[in-house]
C-alpha cells in the first residue's frame, strides 16, 4: 500500500456500511440525566432526551409533545373504513415529538416523522433518544 492508500489513524474505516449512520446506538450512549457529563451531540426521537440548553445553560432531560403526523393520520384513516378513528393518545407513537426545555420553555429540538409507512413497522414506532458524550 503507497502513502495515498492508508487509512488515517485514529478514524474508524468501516468495509461496508457505518453502522452508526444505519440507525445503531453507539455503546457509549448516554440516555437519561446527563448529570454534569459534557454532551457532544444529542439525538432526538421519541423519548425525552439528555441535552444542554443553549438558552438557559440548564442540563437534563426534555419536555416531550406531540401533534399528529402523516403516518398517525393513515392509521386513523385504517380503522376509519370500519366506522372507527383511533387519532388519539393511542397512536401517539407515530406522531411528531418537539422537545422542550423544561426551565426556559424554549423549542430544543423536534423529531418529525415523513414517512406514513410506520404504520406497518411497528419496530420503529418508538425510537429511544440519546447523547454522546464529548
Amino acid at each position: 500500500m503507497g502513502q495515498k492508500d492508508e487509512p488515517a489513524i485514529g478514524v474508524p474505516y468501516y468495509a461496508g456500511q457505518n453502522p452508526y449512520q444505519a440507525g445503531a446506538i453507539p455503546p457509549n450512549a448516554v440516555f437519561g440525566d446527563p448529570k454534569g457529563i459534557p454532551i457532544q451531540q444529542t439525538m432526538y426521537r421519541d423519548t425525552p432526551a439528555p441535552f444542554n440548553c443553549t438558552f438557559c445553560g440548564n442540563s437534563g432531560l426534555t419536555v416531550v409533545r406531540s401533534k399528529p403526523s402523516l403516518a398517525a393520520v393513515v392509521g386513523c384513516m385504517m380503522p376509519f373504513m370500519l366506522g372507527i378513528c383511533f387519532l388519539c393518545p393511542s397512536m401517539d407513537c407515530l406522531w411528531h415529538k418537539y422537545h422542550y426545555c423544561p426551565s426556559c420553555k424554549e423549542k430544543i429540538a423536534d423529531f418529525e416523522k415523513p414517512d406514513p409507512c410506520l404504520v406497518m413497522d411497528p419496530p420503529q414506532w418508538t425510537q429511544q433518544s440519546f447523547a454522546l458524550p464529548a
